[in-house]
């Protein structure tokens, strides 16, 4: 079995919901299991706050889960068309990676939900993908093969599946139909192109 890292940050859930909905995705092609890990939350006060483990939801990533997955699909929720503090914050760390090419030619993906329309998607995920290229990663996006994409009036986009969560609407981490084909489609393909690498 080849494992198929699937990181993410998420605070309303929007973001998890996503990253769920890959890990299907990655889950429905034989030969690939998704590893769901979250990125912790930082804090403006100098010293660790949180736990090592969380009180709940996946585990916290560490390095090795880069070093030894056969993908990745990374998904953050965008903060003014960028992506989140804690998973800057964690490539930030991957120096050692970078040198030694540990992720150098190994398949990723990005995905990202906001709560307004316009919020930045496209820009976040851009965002998200230029640690991947300088990590020497092959980018992989959602092509228009994929009905969805032309269908969908919510989230969706080549670039990677994308959530528009509705600020302060119900169920904000409730993704619509054609959000979760998107995603699930995503997964996938990251998994069938990461077992043809192999």
């Amino acid at each position: 079995m080849k494992d198929i890292l699937v990181l993410y940050y998420s605070r309303t859930g929007a973001t998890r919901a996503l990253a769920l909905a890959i890990a299907r995705g990655v889950d429905s092609v034989a030969g690939a299991q998704a590893r769901i890990r979250t990125a912790p939350p930082i804090s403006t006060v100098c010293e660790a706050t949180q736990p090592d483990i969380p009180s709940d939801g996946p585990p916290y990533v560490e390095l090795n889960d880069l070093e030894s997955c056969a993908g990745l699909a990374l998904g953050s929720p965008t903060r003014f068309g960028n992506m989140a503090a804690p998973l800057k914050y964690f490539f930030d760390q991957t120096a050692p990676q970078w040198l030694s090419g540990a992720l150098a030619g190994k398949p990723a993906c990005v995905f990202t939900s906001t709560s307004s329309l316009h919020g930045g998607q496209e820009t976040t995920l851009l965002s998200m993908m230029l640690p991947l290229f300088h990590h020497g990663l092959m980018l992989i996006g959602i092509p228009y093969t994929e009905s969805a994409l032309s269908a969908t009036q919510t989230g969706g986009t080549p670039y990677g599946a994308t959530h528009w969560a509705r600020s302060g609407g119900l169920e904000t981490s409730r993704l619509s139909e054609e959000e979760k084909t998107l995603a699930e489609a995503q997964g996938a393909r990251l998994a069938r192109i990461a077992l043809t690498l192999v």
